[in-house]
């Protein structure tokens, strides 16, 4: 059974977060604001944080429940080993739920309700997943899915049967956290998900007339079968938007797939992690 909880944003660091903060608001149509020392990048269901550091790290990822209660439930689960101090941010409360991952990635557990639509003159999307890079897939899995307790959607394993990816869900919606194996630790990208194929059309359309390339798509994925492309940002961040991934009944049991490129799209080349 899912948690609940749905991705509400990531607080990214950046050696120039103004630069960054800049580029989500003006390609994503997330006005941006100063608060204190972060910028904070915010629309309709989709937020980023910035703040100055390492590139390619985040400072956090943070899920939201509907209501306190749920939170405090879910809250009640988690191992004090697990917890941290929650990070200093402008959108986390003093109540909200701080874990720190195997390789230091910190996840807070916050409450929100879902935004009500605006007009902004682009398709809706929303916050829906992101992916970490990590030496070792397997161990984080075991935190996601055993302490976390995500729900596990899909693995890859290569032909020794080794951990090379793996999604997991914390709604019904394939996956809100991907594990990529790799050499390094780090932030791999976030997405964005949209109203349909349409709507991923015209937010490659915005792409173009803003003249950011699109690095990666249109294609398709294997593990959550949805459409999507991807830019970076200036610190080489991946950033996707993706349109009809899957939605998962509570009985689905966990898909197989290949380490190959087919499975990370079906359509044509891959950026493979390893």
């Amino acid at each position: 059974m899912e948690i609940g909880a749905t991705l509400d944003h990531l607080h990214l660091y950046s050696p120039d977060p103004e630069r960054v903060a800049r580029f989500y608001a003006d390609t994503y149509a997330m006005p941006a604001r100063r608060v204190g020392d972060e910028w904070i990048c915010a629309a309709a269901g989709r937020r980023v944080g910035v703040s100055e550091g390492p590139a390619h790290r985040l400072k956090y990822a943070a899920f939201a429940f509907a209501d306190a209660a749920r939170r405090d439930a879910y809250a009640s689960g988690i191992d004090e080993s697990a917890r941290v101090d929650r990070p200093d941010s402008s959108l986390v409360g003093r109540d909200d739920l701080a874990v720190r991952d195997p390789d230091d990635n910190v996840v807070v557990f916050t409450v929100r309700a879902p935004d009500a639509p605006v007009a902004t003159g682009v398709p809706a999307a929303h916050a829906q997943h992101f992916a970490l890079r990590t030496p070792d897939a397997a161990r984080m899995l075991r935190f996601y899915h055993g302490t976390l307790r995500f729900t596990l959607s899909d693995r890859v394993l290569d032909a020794n049967g080794t951990l090379r990816a793996c999604f997991l869900r914390t709604d019904r919606l394939h996956h809100s956290l991907a594990l990529f194996a790799s050499p390094e630790s780090c932030f791999d990208h976030q997405s964005f998900e949209t109203s349909g194929w349409n709507a991923l059309g015209e937010w490659a359309d915005r792409m173009v007339a803003l003249r950011v390339p699109i690095i990666w798509g249109i294609g398709r994925h294997g593990p959550g079968n949805d459409t999507f492309f991807m830019v970076r940002d200036p610190d080489g961040n991946l950033a996707e938007i993706s349109s009809d991934i899957e939605v998962c009944a509570p009985e689905r049991p966990a898909g197989l797939w290949p380490h190959e490129e087919r499975t990370l799209n079906l359509w044509g080349g891959a950026i493979m992690r390893s």
